[in-house]
């Protein structure tokens, strides 16, 4: 069993940041990869960063360059360090990882991104 715990949503005006973390109740050296997903309303969850335990990254090509995911092992937390933020970016954030054969998500985090 996996808890995730998202933080650090809020309401933001365009072109300013927000940081989320996501704690796991386990040692993210247990997940071969975390991510973060996010979806907005009326629109299917997409893919918005992943780091995987050798700290390889990848980004949806809309975040490129304005992201940045992270991890502290000792804490077992991932971040995502978001700015520029478009109102575009506005979507409940979510973690994500998977653990033995089993995906895990935690209870997400509001964006909104005002214009």
């Amino acid at each position: 069993q996996v808890q995730l715990v998202e933080s650090g949503g809020g309401l933001v005006q365009a072109g300013g940041s927000l940081r989320l973390s996501c704690a796991a109740s386990r040692t993210i050296f247990d997940f071969n990869a975390m991510g973060w997903y996010r979806q907005a309303p009326g629109k299917q969850r997409e893919l918005v960063a992943t780091i995987t335990t050798r700290d390889t990254t990848t980004y949806a090509e809309s975040v490129k360059g304005r992201f940045t995911i992270s991890r502290d092992n000792a804490k077992s937390t991932v971040y995502l360090q978001m700015t520029s933020l478009k109102p575009e970016d506005t979507a409940r954030y979510y973690c994500q990882v998977r653990y033995l054969g089993f995906d895990y998500w935690g209870q997400g985090t509001q964006v909104s991104v005002s214009s």
